[in-house]
């Protein structure tokens, strides 16, 4: 397979563009920069010290000579990027985090026309994990407060992390009820005693802090946790490369990583 590469000076980018040089079955065939970024013009592989033979562009339509395109960057971004996959016929794997409503369904159109896989977070790790929440979401269903606790950089500029919301959803998932209805985003002030059934999310950002996610049932006399830790991007990286090949099958539809690793 082509593969092009949004945000192609980001340290995802970077990430992911060394992980399909160093792939066997993939090749690089656009890099993707915002205009009046001061790397477009040059090799896309130069900020690794190696040649990749495509120039980065902001011309979207170098996207009509890749198979698929891997986007990490912003949502406005990527929707636009999303509209010239379909314009193309390029398929797309979606990591962006931090889409509205209205973004989300743009997503889900756009599945209509394109193949995509779209999941907050590319990790195998991060999808077992999230296949465990749920079997202990169901087996906690009573007696248990659900917690959720996730940590990144300094520059990340969503909150709460999709992963952290991937994970309410498959806690409220299991126990049959809305997030929107039971979540709580944040606590100050005179908050009164827990209300039971809520799942209460808190934030931290600091550092260069990769990801860290902690999911708490916390019942009496005793306490569940459930966590994943990121000690590097590769594993997004490459759980989105295996997202790519999983598309080559594929000519319309919208999926996440859950399809992917059923596969």
């Amino acid at each position: 397979m082509r593969i092009a590469i949004a945000g192609a000076g980001g340290r995802m980018g970077r990430m992911l563009i060394e992980a399909v040089l160093d792939s066997q079955d993939l090749e690089l065939a656009a890099a993707l920069e915002t205009t009046g970024s001061p790397l477009i013009g040059t090799d896309a592989g130069a900020g690794l010290g190696r040649t990749a033979g495509a120039l980065i562009t902001d011309d979207l339509d170098a996207l009509s000579d890749a198979d698929c395109l891997i986007d990490f960057t912003r949502p406005e971004g990527t929707l636009t990027h999303l509209q010239a996959c379909v314009r193309h016929q390029v398929k797309c794997v979606i990591g962006t985090t931090g889409f509205d409503t209205a973004g989300k369904q743009a997503i889900r159109t756009a599945g209509q026309q394109t193949a995509i896989v779209f999941a907050p977070n590319m990790s195998v790790g991060v999808n077992a994990t999230l296949k465990l929440l749920d079997m202990a979401a169901r087996l906690l269903n009573s007696g248990y407060d659900a917690e959720v606790f996730e940590a990144h950089h300094r520059n990340k500029v969503d909150a709460p992390s999709g992963t952290a919301l991937a994970m309410g959803q498959t806690i409220a998932q299991a126990w049959g009820v809305q997030l929107d209805e039971v979540a709580d985003w944040a606590r100050h002030g005179e908050t009164g005693p827990r209300e039971t059934g809520h799942i209460g999310f808190s934030v931290v950002r600091g550092g260069d802090i990769v990801g860290d996610h902690t999911v708490y049932f916390c019942g009496i006399g005793e306490r569940i946790e459930i966590t994943h830790r990121s000690s590097s991007r590769a594993t997004y990286a490459q759980g989105s490369l295996r997202a790519a090949r999983y598309l080559a099958r594929k000519e319309f539809g919208l999926f996440d990583m859950q399809d992917v690793l059923a596969t």
